[in-house]
């Protein structure tokens, strides 16, 4: 059975770019993602320097993380994205990545993206962290 999922924009508050302001889950199972990295199956940085490769790299081992719980894009109700930057132009390219990648539904709900001074990795620039409600 599918978790009900609802999604709220207040009329109050401003119009997003695509995220909603509120989303509301019925209690039941949830997946936890640790935050997915530009990494590569050996553990090894992929792009170094180019935020649209390790962007796509996120999204594949995204992808992956859902999968291995049981959970679609579409049952993701919360992410924070993290990148390296303090310039707006960076942040919204990495958003306008996520949110044409086959990930994009994930970003339907109540999103964060944050500029950061550093992450775990050499030369990671973005980290992306999910949280989904499992079907049943």
């Amino acid at each position: 059975m599918h978790q009900p999922i609802t999604r709220i924009n207040p009329e109050q508050l401003h119009v997003t770019p695509g995220y909603s302001h509120v989303t509301v889950v019925k209690a039941g199972r949830m997946a936890f993602l640790a935050g997915q990295c530009p990494l590569d199956q050996a553990g090894a940085l992929v792009g170094d320097g180019d935020i649209d490769a390790q962007v796509d790299q996120v999204v594949a081992n995204a992808l992956i993380a859902l999968d291995a719980a049981g959970a679609r894009p579409d049952q993701v109700v919360r992410s924070v994205i993290y990148v390296v930057s303090g310039e707006t132009a960076v942040l919204a390219s990495v958003w306008q990545r996520l949110t044409t990648s086959a990930l994009a539904a994930a970003f339907t709900t109540a999103s964060t993206l944050l500029g950061v001074a550093r992450l775990g990795f050499t030369g990671q620039l973005v980290e992306l962290d999910l949280t989904a409600a499992l079907d049943g």
